[in-house]
């Protein structure tokens, strides 16, 4: 079993920054990515970046050159670093985690409120 916390969220004014963490505890060992998505009132939940576990990145397009996820694997902890915020990035963000037995991701945290305001 996998747990996922996240922390960091808040409300900031655009072209500011924010830093999620995602800090995974329980059986690490069958993780073999970990991401953020986010979901806006009235959408869909839309992936924002991935990391696997050696270290490859993938990014939506409209995050790409804003947002850098990285992770300390002697933490077990995944970070996304968001720069030049702007209000249409304003939504519940959730740290997710990929089981190497799984083809998506399948395991969520309970997500953290990002708002940017104009």
């Amino acid at each position: 079993q996998v747990q996922l916390v996240e922390s960091g969220g808040g409300l900031v004014q655009a072209g500011g920054s924010l830093r999620l963490s995602c800090a995974a505890s329980g059986s690490i060992f069958s993780i073999n990515a970990m991401g953020w998505y986010r979901q806006a009132p009235g959408k869909q939940r839309e992936l924002v970046a991935v990391i696997t576990s050696g270290g490859r990145t993938n990014y939506a397009d409209s995050v790409k050159g804003r947002f850098t996820i990285s992770r300390d694997n002697a933490k077990d902890t995944v970070y996304l670093q968001m720069n030049s915020l702007k209000p249409e990035d304003t939504a519940v963000y959730y740290c997710a985690a990929r089981r190497a037995i799984a083809t998506s991701y399948d395991l969520w945290g309970q997500g953290t409120q990002v708002s940017v305001s104009s």
